[in-house]
């Protein structure tokens, strides 16, 4: 018997017990950083993820082989003006992305969000986050409070937990060469920002002897030599970008001394803007493009064309052809972020898809194959009383390359997202 089966009968028998233990789960999260105020906490269920050996292997074979494409891609994009081309980025854009980091790898920190099926092991793309990668601090939390969970801690499996935040912070400080005495400046737009994860990161870094502060991108002040917080009038070294890039190039006038020095290289940008070229939603036109194929070894292509959702600019003759075919698919901005503005065909009447559909035509929008994602029994007792089927969502860390963990995301929609009945559960590795 599997061991959510396990944990299923002993809920079941264990009601009460449960109950109360969600509702002091809940409370813990609702008094913790998890807590961004109001409503906004985060929701969770009663029954971990739990991952084999063998997911393991999988998730590193996929981050190596998707990874090396990434590469490639930006290789690529320096070096050939025809690859630029296919991608829709203004001219102050380009010029960012073209500048060469301060370190040897192409993308430090990003987070590839796949649709797993946890029986046959087969996956599909969803997509790839590299700017204001986050949630490592959730799955930190939500580990700890699995003391809380009385199923979990009646029938405790051996099992690893893949740590997200000291091993971030490791690869961030293996890209600063360990320079010493650095400034280390966390930076967003804070009216964005998870703030409560940056402040975590702010005090790990000064745990480890490391100058550190949390800055909004626009409180930064250059003076053709130096970039200085206008907080602490300290000089900053390192930049944790956490704002992405969307913002930045919409916001370029309020955050010009910070786009100057970073031109200028007076500062060690972690990470550099050539990140873009992955975060954006035409990344999964371009990797079909046949000029950017022209980069890729025909297993690389194969790959591609075996777990990457279809996706077209969402044009009238687009929509016209997926008008009567809601279900099948989800319209996405191209450039977004925390699924603002997504909408999945499956949770709308048709008239209501209609709407949203010929309303985002020529908007900047893509129309994307909807993959039906895999579902697993769970339950949440603080809501409800019955178990229910959700769908999974599950994001690859990827920490200068390497397969650092897992988020696992739930949810009783067509989208698995904060805005759209998110719920967040804990990852264990079975040993």
């Amino acid at each position: 018997m599997r061991i959510e089966q396990q944990y299923k009968e002993y809920i079941k028998s264990h009601w009460l017990e449960t109950k109360e233990s969600a509702l002091r789960i809940t409370d813990r999260i609702q008094n913790s950083e998890l807590n961004a105020g109001g409503n906004n906490y985060t929701r969770t269920l009663q029954i971990p993820k739990f991952f084999t050996r063998n997911d393991y292997l999988k998730f590193k074979c996929i981050v190596e082989k998707t990874y090396t494409i990434f590469e490639k891609v930006i290789k690529a994009y320096r070096n050939d003006s025809s690859i630029r081309s296919l991608f829709p980025f203004s001219k102050e854009l380009e010029e960012l992305i073209l500048l060469e980091p301060d370190y040897d790898t192409s993308i430090p920190i990003c987070r590839i969000d796949i649709f797993y099926d946890e029986m046959t092991k087969d996956f599909y793309f969803c997509e790839f986050n590299t700017d204001g990668t986050s949630a490592m601090n959730e799955n930190h939390k939500l580990n700890e409070f699995l003391s809380l969970n009385n199923v979990f801690m009646n029938n405790k499996p051996e099992y690893e937990i893949m740590e997200l935040i000291q091993s971030w912070i490791d690869a961030f400080l293996l890209n600063c060469k360990h320079r010493k005495d650095i400034h280390v400046g966390i930076v967003d737009f804070l009216e964005n920002a998870y703030l409560s994860e940056l402040y975590v990161f702010e005090k790990e870094f000064q745990k480890r002897g490391i100058s550190c502060e949390v800055i909004d991108i626009r409180k930064l002040k250059y003076d053709g030599n130096q970039l200085i917080s206008k907080k602490t009038n300290k000089r900053i070294d390192v930049i944790y970008r956490r704002a992405v890039t969307k913002d930045i190039m919409d916001h370029l006038e309020s955050v010009h001394d910070f786009y100057q020095a970073v031109l200028d290289k007076k500062v060690i940008l972690i990470g550099a803007f050539q990140t873009q070229l992955v975060h954006h939603k035409c990344i999964n036109q371009v990797l079909m493009n046949e000029k950017m194929q022209a980069y890729f070894s025909k297993e690389e292509i194969q790959f591609l064309e075996d777990h990457l959702p279809k996706t077209y600019d969402l044009t009238e003759e687009v929509g016209m052809q997926i008008h009567n075919q809601k279900d099948q698919w989800i319209l996405k901005p191209k450039d977004s972020y925390a699924s603002k503005g997504v909408w999945a065909g499956i949770d709308l009447s048709q008239e209501e898809w209609e709407k949203v559909l010929y309303d985002s035509i020529n908007l900047d929008y893509i129309a994307q194959q909807y993959i039906t994602p895999y579902k697993s029994e769970n339950i949440d007792p603080v809501n409800y009383d019955i178990f229910k089927m959700y769908s999974n969502l599950t994001g690859l860390y990827v920490y200068n390359g390497q397969f650092s963990g897992v988020y696992s995301r739930l949810s009783d929609s067509g989208i698995i997202s904060t805005q759209y009945n998110e719920k967040t559960i804990p990852t264990l590795f079975l040993k």
